[in-house]
């Protein structure tokens, strides 16, 4: 990180840079959009592609979309210039990273983090074609690569909050299985939560600015067990189970009787087993019906290891009086007849208009999802 009276802490490593193809020179029209289910008066159409393993997203406020990846090393800028909802162009910012799936955005700098550390492009929206070389603000995170891909974003508190995922399926690990915040310079690090396994979503509630996160089950214990959850943190220092209880009710067979139940927090809704739920946003827009405003829309990229696979959609996590209370479909057909997927949802944006766009890192692409009321 930053240390008093140095110099920025620049990448060492040679750093490579190159533009990427306009959006569109790969056949969207090969993406099989009449599969997905939405009710009635909504509408899909693709936003941009080819972005290939097209992971996390943050908007700038002049409109453009970064965009990490897990398994390609990139990060990516989409850019819709002329404002059809349908992008002109993407441009390939980085390449060479060590899964940089987060990226966040403030004051003028696009955030990235890799496995084990923190980067932070400044002024990066004049420069897009001749990106800086990226100061490191903080590398003291584990180096792990069993849940070690991160989803980064800025709290109303200004922080930005960095989880770090368990290093295993099930087990102890001292300083894993948290969601971390620091300063924007790096600074500060603290733990805000405990017994997180692996979260790769959160969002802040537009009211009450209390933090909400999806959580991934673990493995291995069926089918059916244990849920996915999303869980609600209204104040640092709360503990939602992990290793110990899973979903709330559910101890582990392994390490359950090191810890009971009853002394940690429950989900504040029980997902899908297995869903592998990933993003997630609060509606903030005034596109959508009223019904949707304030609620909670989450992509669940899919099962890996269940008999049958579930997931591989869009979830809508209904709220009344700051509590979780319904969980229902509301984009599906990526998931053919239960067997084989096209596309695997990974994260959500809600865009200025209101529309949602919707990242998808198996087709390698960002859809997006309005109502017409048609």
């Amino acid at each position: 990180m930053l240390l008093p009276g140095k110099k920025r802490l620049l990448l060492t490593l040679p750093w490579l840079f190159m533009l990427g193809s306009t959006a569109g020179a790969g056949r969207d029209a090969d993406l099989p959009l009449e599969k997905i289910k939405l009710p009635p008066g909504f509408e899909i159409s693709v936003y941009a592609y080819p972005v290939p393993n097209a992971r996390s997203m943050a908007l700038s406020p002049k409109g453009i979309l970064f965009v990490g990846t897990r398994t390609e090393g990139k990060v990516y800028a989409v850019i819709d210039r002329d404002r059809d909802n349908k992008a002109d162009e993407v441009i390939t910012l980085a390449r060479g990273l060590n899964m940089p799936n987060g990226v966040a955005f403030r004051d003028g700098a696009l955030y990235v983090a890799e496995v084990n550390r923190v980067l932070r492009f400044d002024r990066i929206e004049a420069r897009l074609k001749n990106p800086p070389r990226p100061v490191v603000i903080n590398d003291r995170y584990p180096s792990d690569q069993h849940h070690g891909w991160k989803f980064i974003r800025f709290g109303p508190d200004g922080k930005l909050y960095v989880p770090i995922g368990a290093p295993c399926n099930i087990c102890e690990a001292s300083g894993y299985a948290v969601i971390t915040r620091i300063n924007p310079d790096g600074s500060g690090k603290e733990v805000f939560a405990k017994g997180v396994r692996n979260t790769v979503g959160f969002d802040w509630h537009p009211v009450t600015k209390e933090l909400w996160f999806t959580d991934n089950g673990r493995d291995w214990l069926g089918d059916d067990l244990p849920p996915d959850e999303l869980n609600h943190a209204p104040r640092k220092g709360m503990h939602f189970g992990f290793p110990y209880c899973h979903g709330g009710d559910l101890p582990d067979p392994d390490y359950g009787e090191f810890g009971k139940c009853q002394d940690f927090t429950p989900p504040a809704m029980k997902l899908g087993p297995h869903v592998a739920s990933l993003g997630m946003r609060f509606y903030t827009g005034e596109m959508f019906p009223a019904k949707y405003r304030r609620q909670i829309f989450i992509a669940e990229h899919g099962s890996w290891n269940r008999s049958i696979p579930i997931g591989y959609r869009i979830t809508l996590v209904t709220l009344k009086n700051n509590r979780a209370v319904g969980y229902e479909p509301f984009a599906e057909g990526w998931l053919e007849a239960g067997k084989k997927a096209w596309g695997r949802p990974v994260d959500i944006q809600v865009m200025p208009d209101g529309a949602l766009l919707v990242s998808d890192d198996k087709a390698g692409a960002i859809y997006r999802i309005s109502y017409t009321g048609k």
